[in-house]
């Protein structure tokens, strides 16, 4: 289903991701979804999160929330975060807020493709069919990865490419 994201990147370990909001290949809350983007009701609340299981060389996490079906013809970032250190196997749900006030000391979130420093939730344009939401937490071999506050997840990508030792995948739906 996904897959295919995933094969142009280097091969790495797989690891668990968990949460009490997202379910995995299931349609995500109303609390996950956009009231920023216009959806009546939702909350662009992030989701929890929990990860064990990483590589034992790990040093640092970054979590990033991507629509591969984004009618954009490049996805669309709805979350990254970078820089959350090693010791922290969780994210309360909310911690993307506008000031990532979850987030623990050392974590940065980045803009998102609506250039919004926070947790932007799923808005799929109506029609546009179902929408896949991969939820990645990156076990990274750095405690911090040299991103600039105001780049882009993409631009995030980039830098992880050499330093991701494993992954846990969560993926999320949304359809309007």
């Amino acid at each position: 289903m996904y897959d295919n994201y995933f094969e142009k990147l280097p091969k790495v370990e797989s690891f668990q991701a968990t949460s009490t909001d997202v379910e995995n290949e299931q349609p995500l809350k109303i609390a996950q979804l956009s009231g920023i983007l216009g959806m009546e009701g939702a909350n662009d609340t992030s989701p929890q999160l929990s990860w064990s299981g990483a590589p034992a060389n790990t040093k640092s996490y970054a979590v990033t929330m991507y629509d591969m079906d984004a009618p954009t013809g490049s996805g669309f970032w709805h979350w990254a975060v970078a820089n959350i250190p090693v010791n922290i196997t969780d994210l309360v749900a909310g911690a993307g807020d506008d000031t990532g006030s979850g987030l623990p000391d050392g974590a940065i979130q980045l803009p998102n493709d609506a250039r919004a420093k926070r947790y932007t939730g799923a808005a799929p344009a109506p029609g546009s069919g179902i929408h896949r939401y991969l939820i990645v937490v990156n076990a990274l071999d750095v405690e911090n990865i040299g991103v600039a506050v105001d780049a882009t997840p993409a631009f995030l990508g980039m830098l992880m490419a050499g330093h991701v030792l494993g992954r846990a995948i969560l993926v999320a739906t949304a359809k309007m």
